[in-house]
């Protein structure tokens, strides 16, 4: 299971989609509270969903992150993140969420060990 949220942090760390923390110092105590409250919502399609586009996410991020260690200079480097990244985005469209509902979802799973269980599951079922 841990490995699992690794690979959930990783996919969102490496994406870039995961909030900030400056961003989440600034919600206001009822958004947290609302969010918290959604995040318990989802349902077992978005689950499989996140679950599938998490797998696909480490795939990308390994596979590019064997491009990033070969490129030469700051420009290089940059465009290989660029393209991982809207590789990244395209699987979880691909698996219909949106980024926004993948970072919720994510956020969810990993403050929740119940959910990470469930969508540690359906990753292993989809394998």
């Amino acid at each position: 299971m841990k490995r699992f949220a690794a690979v959930v942090s990783a996919s969102l760390v490496a994406t870039g989609l995961a909030a900030t923390p400056a961003l989440a110092a600034q919600e206001q105590p009822t958004q947290q509270a609302q969010g918290q409250q959604q995040s318990q919502n989802f349902s077992d399609e978005q689950l499989q969903n996140f679950a599938s586009a998490s797998q696909e996410i480490a795939g990308i991020s390994q596979d590019y992150t064997q491009q990033l260690q070969g490129a030469d200079g700051a420009d290089a480097q940059q465009s290989i993140r660029e393209e991982a990244n809207q590789k990244m985005v395209q699987a979880v469209q691909d698996n219909d969420l949106q980024v926004e509902q993948f970072n919720q979802i994510g956020q969810a799973v990993q403050n929740d060990p119940q959910m990470m269980q469930k969508v540690q599951q359906m990753a292993q079922q989809k394998q």
